[in-house]
């Protein structure tokens, strides 16, 4: 939706919200900004056209536009948007309520919904909320107002850092279709897909779309770190129905299974990557990795000593976000094993030098080491 077209829907509700009489369309043209009725019958028709459209969306968000008529001696219809029925009641909420939708609106780390949460805390707070966001120079909001000290340690995280997502959910919220290149485990070549989205759902730290599959002709569940370009609409709004006994969650965990863990070898450096380490424990033959591990002087005395870095394990299951994880560490992480997991960090590290020094390359061969930067907070292997 356009900027334009959002602030004339909201002047069109206060409008009418803040009238007790019912107005006619031309009072409507002439009070609400952005709608220009014109002189002539084509720009009155097409200011017709326009109001039509505005008020059957405001219907369609559940906001009652009443018809009806203030003098019993005319025939024109008026509108009005009666304040007691659309109007929120106050809400009562005791302190370990408030604390709980504080946590939940902390647990948004991207960029794309981090702002609807943190405007969610501004409303708690301006509500005499005994939780503030620290963004407001108020106490954590994982602490509760009764002088609990919080969760020690605990900072959950919701990440939805996956180039499709934010595209899917406006699909979906759009109702419209859509159609991107994915590429399954094992395949080689990208497929075009084109689905109808039903519903965006994170699944075991990881984010799905799910809807019916039009070439297909079947509901699927797609994971959205495995689409590998642009989401594109296509089609007009509205184009679908969700089926109304849809139940998203039990299509992801029926086709998305457990998936087995796999063990890690990395190098790290000594007194970096703190996080890691709490999920790491030490190569019981570090000699294997001698000649891989980036040393100045190549020591294997030690057990899981390698020169200046330590030879550490971590299983995980989740491929793509340990691979996020691990680059976030920088030069101080280098993947030795598996060869899967090496791949998929040259992979990023190679999308990363094209886009921020085009021309650059990263050889291929070695070992593959981490861009520079750090670990999110609250991150682990999945």
């Amino acid at each position: 939706m356009s900027r334009r077209r959002l602030e004339r829907l909201l002047n069109l509700t206060m409008c009418l919200m803040a009238t007790s009489r019912f107005l006619t369309v031309s009072q409507i043209g002439e009070m609400v900004e952005g709608y220009e009725p014109g002189e002539s019958e084509d720009s009155q028709e097409a200011f017709r056209r326009m109001f039509e459209r505005d008020k059957q969306y405001l219907r369609e968000l559940g906001i009652p536009v009443e018809v009806g008529s203030d003098s019993a001696f005319s025939d024109e219809q008026g509108y009005r948007i009666p304040r007691g029925d659309y109007a929120l009641g106050e809400i009562a909420l005791d302190p370990d309520e408030f604390a709980v939708l504080a946590l939940a609106a902390s647990l948004w780390s991207t960029e794309t919904l981090a702002a609807p949460a943190a405007s969610a805390l501004r409303k708690l707070a301006a509500a005499g909320a005994p939780v503030r966001p620290v963004a407001l120079g108020g106490p954590d909001p994982l602490v509760v107002s009764s002088g609990a000290e919080g969760f020690d340690g605990f900072e959950p995280r919701v990440d939805a850092t996956e180039p499709a997502f934010e595209a899917a959910l406006a699909a979906v919220q759009a109702g419209r279709e859509v159609c991107f290149p994915y590429r399954r485990p094992g395949q080689t070549e990208d497929t075009e897909r084109h689905v109808q989205p039903w519903g965006v759902l994170s699944w075991r730290g990881r984010w799905y779309l799910v809807g019916h599959d039009l070439r297909r002709e079947a509901p699927r569940v797609f994971r959205l770190s495995r689409v590998t370009g642009p989401v594109r609409e296509v089609g007009p709004a509205g184009a679908f129905t969700v089926p109304p006994d849809v139940d998203l969650r039990a299509m992801i965990s029926a086709t998305e299974p457990a998936e087995a863990r796999v063990t890690a070898v990395l190098w790290v450096r000594r007194g970096c990557g703190h996080a890691l380490r709490r999920w790491a424990r030490p190569v019981a033959d570090p000699g294997r990795f001698a000649s891989a591990a980036p040393t100045t002087t190549a020591s294997a005395t030690t057990p899981g000593r390698s020169g200046d870095g330590d030879l550490l394990e971590v299983d995980f299951s989740d491929l793509e976000r340990f691979a996020r994880w691990v680059v976030g560490y920088g030069p101080d992480v280098t993947v030795l094993e598996p060869a899967d997991l090496r791949q998929e960090v040259v992979r990023r590290l190679r999308a990363t030098v094209a886009a921020t020094a085009p021309g650059a390359a990263v050889r291929s061969g070695q070992p593959a080491r981490a861009g520079h930067g750090g670990a999110l907070a609250g991150s682990g292997p999945r």
